[in-house]
């Protein structure tokens, strides 16, 4: 029994290819080699990670990655650690890995979750008054402006203020600094990361995260010596976590967690909101549908919006036919093994390669096509749509981020029109460690919309 199939272009190319046009790759290698195969998708010495895309051997591999026959190791994520640190979710392993976890996924849920409705909707829409009627706007920059002052104010507890205002700079730029495929080579070739001097990647980022800790850092500081039991953010519930033994986070750990929710949070909904806008603009039929959902909502608050059956497919289908995460954390074989006819030795890596689940023709018909209904048709398990990961690595931001964009989206079409002036289809393109639009994608404030008339109001 062989080996899944390793591409015969040398391994740096390979990893060429990964950086600058993942899609291509993920495509090319599924229509030659299928269910399985093997890639160089990081440049590091370390051996081919085998990439998964048939869900129920996905689900095999998710549903025993807590010890066995897989683990779900934290060391193979070091291409991250210069952007989150070493004292994270992300970077952590076994036992020490869930305990984090279970600090961590609370504030996350339930009741918690939905103190954060009102601090999203609020934002959006001191954003959309700033908008000018008639003005053009690159949607991607507006929804990164939202999905920023979300995570200062609702993770962070941050407030308008020069704390607020520096860091919403800092935390911009930085994300900013790899937004292109070029640009995002530095997370997988780790010499970029270096200080070559001032006019080097490494120099720049290191210079604003040293700025950036410095402002969070003397925050935490604060917020130890003046707790406040009222707050809800997650910084507060954070530091007011214990473990079993009445432990809690040191400041470190919370810089880091701090930083590991801002990556996952921030670029990742900003992206999949900016997709959002552009299929419910691109295909009027979908819009139109979407609007009498909006319309017929007497009481356009959070938690109703959470609830529309059609806004939730818009925002799912907009997660499936362009996933902003690619692939899930790496697994560790442990045991030899069979898995789609293949054999499986110790020490291998594998990862759900989700961008290709969500791309199967036996799953999704047609799968390039923007079709929400599909999500009010059938049940999809969580290993055929699985846009934040699953096992124990699952994003634990995963029901916030699903809650904002349902608020985001469903506010800003209740309250306004818009004209898409990209009239041209929209490619997906690597973005950091992400997918992101390949070009703006511009959008004219046109017009208010009321409850009442349902109708285009002049401002």
């Amino acid at each position: 029994m062989s080996t899944p199939a390793l591409p015969t272009t040398p391994a740096l190319f390979q990893t060429m290819q990964w950086i600058f046009n993942p899609v291509g790759y993920m495509n090319t290698n599924f229509k030659r080699y299928g269910d399985m195969f093997r890639g160089y998708v990081t440049w590091d010495g370390m051996d081919p990670l085998i990439l998964v895309n048939e869900p129920k051997a996905i689900q095999y591999i998710l549903t025993h990655d807590t010890g066995g026959k897989f683990t779900s190791p934290g060391d193979v994520n070091k291409i991250l650690e210069p952007l989150l640190g070493q004292q994270n979710l992300v970077m952590m392993s076994g036992r020490q890995h869930q305990n984090r976890r279970q600090l961590v996924m609370p504030p996350f849920h339930g009741e918690r979750l939905k103190a954060f409705g009102q601090i999203i909707q609020t934002i959006t829409t001191d954003l959309m008054a700033e908008w000018a009627t008639q003005e053009i706007k690159n949607i991607r920059k507006l929804m990164q402006k939202i999905t920023m002052r979300v995570i200062l104010e609702a993770v962070f507890g941050l407030y308008q203020g020069e704390r607020y205002s520096q860091l919403e700079r800092l935390l911009g730029e930085r994300l900013e600094m790899t937004n292109s495929p070029l640009t995002s080579a530095v997370f997988f070739l780790p010499w970029l990361q270096k200080d070559w001097g001032p006019w080097s990647i490494g120099h720049r980022t290191q210079k604003i995260a040293a700025k950036t800790d410095e402002l969070l850092f003397a925050e935490i500081e604060e917020r130890r010596a003046n707790p406040d039991p009222d707050r809800v953010d997650i910084l507060s519930m954070l530091l007011a976590a214990k473990d079993e033994e009445g432990n809690g986070l040191s400041d470190q750990d919370l810089r880091d967690e701090l930083m590991t929710l801002l990556v996952a949070g921030h670029e990742t909904t900003a992206t999949a909101l900016t997709w959002a806008m552009y299929w419910t603009h691109f295909l009027p039929d979908v819009k139109q549908k979407l609007l009498e959902e909006l319309d017929s909502n007497a009481t356009p608050t959070p938690e109703t919006f959470a609830q529309l059956p059609y806004l939730t497919a818009v925002c799912n289908e907009t997660l499936r036919i362009h996933s902003v995460a690619m692939l899930t954390f790496p697994r560790r074989v442990e045991e030899p093994m069979e898995l789609c006819g293949y054999q499986l030795e110790p020490g291998m890596l594998v990862m759900g390669c989700i961008y290709l689940v969500h791309q199967r023709e036996d799953l999704y018909p047609n799968p390039q096509q923007f079709r929400p209904e599909r999500f009010l048709e059938r049940q999809f398990t969580p290993y055929e749509f699985m846009p934040f990961g699953g096992g124990v690595r699952r994003c634990v931001g995963y029901a916030l981020a699903q809650y904002e964009m349902k608020i985001v989206l469903g506010t800003l079409l209740t309250q306004c029109n818009f004209e898409l002036l990209t009239n041209q289809p929209v490619q997906p393109s690597r973005r950091g460690a992400t997918l992101g639009p390949s070009k703006p994608i511009r959008f004219q404030k046109v017009g208010l919309r009321t409850q009442s008339s349902k109708t285009l109001q002049p401002v």
